[in-house]
């Protein structure tokens, strides 16, 4: 299983794998990092800035991991949302 994989059926992205536990685990970290990071550069302490950029290319990496995912999963629920949409609109017209 490839970690930056593209290809996702809603159903395949609906299951947990290793790419929510990447996305679990780095997340708060992203945000420790920018946030320290950013606190640190405004004081223009040269470990804030280092800090900040490691924050921006994890966040870029989570991005690539989990995006492709999200968007599976979202392609599915409006798959879901336009049929109940239909059915409701037959139901509405009584055209059962």
């Amino acid at each position: 299983m490839s970690l930056f994989r593209k290809d996702w059926t809603p159903a395949e992205a609906d299951e947990w794998g290793i790419n929510d536990w990447i996305a679990v685990i780095i997340s708060p970290l992203i945000y420790v990092l920018i946030l320290v990071g950013g606190s640190l550069s405004m004081l223009l302490i040269p470990a804030g800035f280092a800090l900040a950029g490691a924050g921006i290319v994890l966040l870029l990496v989570l991005l690539r991991v989990i995006d492709p995912k999200l968007s599976a999963v979202s392609r599915g629920y409006e798959q879901k949302q336009k049929q109940y949409i239909e059915e409701l609109e037959r139901k509405v017209k009584w055209e059962d």
